[in-house]
């Protein structure tokens, strides 16, 4: 169920980057598709000197990567945007950024395949798989879209110039460099996962500053959809904020698996231990279940949104301890 959005495929582990280039029409308004490939139309580009810099200097042959048949989708940081990554680093120029970070930022800016605006929009909104590696084990990392106000990328950066037809790809030019996530990152970005951010930042939680850890962590993350049904049971709760906090913080707990990476692929039959209870594992049906009383019985609706420092799988009901819950359920 390798959910990482309807738009991208096979990732190539180690794929790259950002350009610019030239779509334009003959006489008779045919489009007419540039001959040139990414790396040439980036080149050319005065608005992407410093990417071309960052190309040239990253570790990987980024360049020569480039230069290959793809088809590659590269969302390119402008100057403003490669100069504003810089200065907020605290980073003299380009040549500052230790080289083998600075390929996987690049990379994280590549999705293989060509994807155009047009599937973007009709998606809405989404994940796919960037060529960045720079996930536990090597896990190729994910990036969030949504459109519903322009192309947004990981809620950070948008599309200013959408659909540069090149030889081997697209190229979309974006107005900031997309930053290498971590799992608070999509809980922020992700409009669906809000009610989970009212959840992890409520009282004095440190949920934010743990799940920037190094982890590694595997997050069973509720969507709204699940927190609106759990408040829905209880005439008092509008919010997550509004649930107690050792109910809340417990329930938050027991949808963490600490010091794993357990991707789809990983997920097996059985019980596994999370910060506050176990829960188990139905890798056929791709359910997880609670220990409540009536059980949780959680079904797995999107896997494999990679981070640099865990994976979220998202659910469709909260996970409860028992200890949480009076005889017989929430009333």
């Amino acid at each position: 169920m390798k959910i990482i959005s309807k738009i991208a495929c096979i990732i190539f582990c180690t794929v790259l980057v950002l350009g610019t280039s030239s779509c334009g029409s003959d006489d008779d308004g045919n489009v007419v598709i540039s001959t040139d490939n990414i790396v040439t139309i980036t080149t050319a580009d005065s608005d992407l000197s410093i990417l071309v810099t960052a190309l040239a200097a990253a570790d990987g042959d980024l360049v020569s990567i480039l230069n290959g048949s793809g088809p590659f989708t590269v969302l390119a940081p402008t100057n403003t945007a490669m100069e504003a990554f810089l200065t907020a680093n605290n980073y003299a120029d380009i040549n500052a950024v230790p080289t083998d970070e600075l390929q996987q930022i690049l990379l994280n800016h590549v999705i293989p395949g060509q994807v155009n605006s047009s599937a973007l929009i009709n998606d809405v909104a989404g994940y796919a798989q960037t060529s960045s590696t720079a996930g536990p084990d090597g896990s190729a990392l994910s990036v969030y879209f949504n459109t519903t106000n322009g192309v947004v990328f990981n809620g950070s950066a948008t599309v200013t110039t959408a659909d540069i037809a090149a030889s081997n790809g697209v190229i979309h030019k974006i107005d900031a460099v997309i930053g290498l996530p971590d799992l608070t990152t999509f809980a922020t970005a992700d409009p669906n996962l809000s009610r989970l951010l009212e959840g992890l930042t409520a009282y004095s939680f440190d949920y934010v500053n743990t799940l920037q850890g190094d982890g590694p962590f595997t997050v069973f993350a509720p969507t709204n959809a699940a927190f609106n049904d759990l408040l829905a049971t209880n005439g008092a709760w509008d919010t997550p904020a509004d649930i107690d906090e050792n109910t809340l913080e417990t329930a938050l707990n027991l949808h963490v698996i600490p010091d794993s990476n357990l991707r789809e692929a990983d997920l097996t039959d059985g019980n596994l231990m999370t910060i506050s209870g176990q829960v188990s594992i139905d890798a056929n049906a791709k359910t997880v279940t609670d220990g409540a009383d009536p059980a949780n019985v959680c079904n797995i609706v999107s896997t494999d949104i990679q981070t640099t420092n865990g994976v979220i799988h998202l659910i469709d009901k909260v996970l409860l301890s028992p200890i949480l819950l009076p005889p017989g359920g929430i009333n």
